[in-house]
């Protein structure tokens, strides 16, 4: 469907320097490091796991591991985190008509931070704490949707406060959790989370939260032509026979799974799903069936620089939740100025 004094010609150039850059950054990201692997060297042990290609080793066995097990899942994570997050900011913006909205709004980011404290706070192990991070953010997501459910129908305006009141609840409790954690051990270690980071995830956090996230987003690409229709209001779309409740609830489902997944395993990463779609609206303009293909690349490429950035700018690494609001934060604020706030 074509929705008037929204299309905004792309030329093909701009597409294709888009699909480029993460691909580029990707392979970078595996070479560049306080261990230095020559870029040759990367493409072939890259290569060599192709089956049925033999290439004769002439790198070290150090070198192999470092790409394999430590950079290569880094780098998958971040491209899928920073896809992930910029088109769930651009389905909720479309679907809450507001290009201020995060992808956290309905309270995921505070439930998971809840869930991941009480298992840092109990000890249990890192796997243990991911699944009740990620459980925390469905609950949460739940309760919100729960509540501004009302009469067979959820008004937008109640998702939004039903997600404020979730978000202070957890937020509060996450709060009393670091109140009553030990301060030398416990208390960093919560700290240091909720400020995100992808390093500590590996090839096994990477087999078992790829594919759950990759089809989520797949979901959210193909209902993107319905997202044009829902950013025109509910009256509109219903009027049109789209069904609303049901795209709303294909939203928050796909959008909650993606969040919820990269707050378990990467802390909280802000002003991604804020930044990357209204800047992608500048390229693009506001229709979604180019939008939501835009952030995807957009995203993925930003996400593996300031991860990039993390790890080389400073002798510790710096938490990947620092950068993002820091680079966001001023960039968000620039980009609201020159579109007044706008869609286009």
């Amino acid at each position: 469907m074509k929705l008037d004094g929204i299309e905004k010609k792309t030329s093909p150039f701009v597409w294709g320097i888009m699909i480029v850059l993460p691909f580029l950054f990707f392979f970078v990201s595996l070479f560049l490091g306080r261990y230095m692997i020559a870029p040759g060297d990367v493409a072939k042990i890259l290569l060599d796991q192709i089956p049925g290609v033999n290439i004769k080793p002439t790198w070290e066995t150090t070198a192999e591991t470092v790409v394999l097990r430590v950079r290569f899942p880094r780098a998958v994570m971040a491209a899928l985190v920073g896809a992930g997050l910029s088109m769930s900011g651009a389905a909720f913006q479309g679907m809450f008509q507001n290009p201020l909205v995060s992808p956290y709004v309905l309270g995921v980011s505070a439930g998971a931070s809840f869930g991941a404290a009480l298992g840092l706070l109990m000890s249990w192990p890192i796997w243990l704490v991911q699944i009740v991070a990620f459980v925390f953010g469905i609950i949460a997501v739940a309760i919100t949707y729960s509540m501004a459910h009302l009469y067979k129908t959820t008004p937008i305006l109640m998702l939004v406060l039903s997600g404020m009141v979730v978000s202070a609840f957890f937020q509060a409790m996450v709060s009393f959790i670091k109140f009553a954690a030990d301060d030398e051990d416990k208390l960093p270690a919560i700290t240091f989370w909720l400020m995100g980071s992808i390093g500590k995830v590996g090839l096994e956090d990477l087999a078992h939260s790829a594919i759950p996230m990759i089809i989520a987003m797949a979901v959210l690409y193909a209902i993107r032509w319905r997202l044009n229709v829902l950013s025109m209001g509910e009256r509109e779309a219903e009027s049109l026979g789209v069904n609303t409740e049901r795209i709303k609830v294909i939203v928050i489902i796909t959008t909650t799974l993606i969040s919820s997944m990269t707050v378990s395993l990467c802390g909280i990463i802000g002003w991604v799903g804020q930044v990357i779609p209204h800047f992608c609206r500048m390229i693009v303009g506001p229709n979604h069936k180019a939008l939501i293909p835009a952030t995807i690349f957009v995203g993925a490429t930003y996400i593996i620089i300031i991860d990039n950035l993390c790890r080389l700018v400073s002798i510790t690494e710096i938490p990947i939740g620092i950068l993002t609001s820091v680079v966001g934060a001023p960039v968000f604020a620039y980009l609201l100025r020159k579109t007044k706030g706008g869609w286009t």
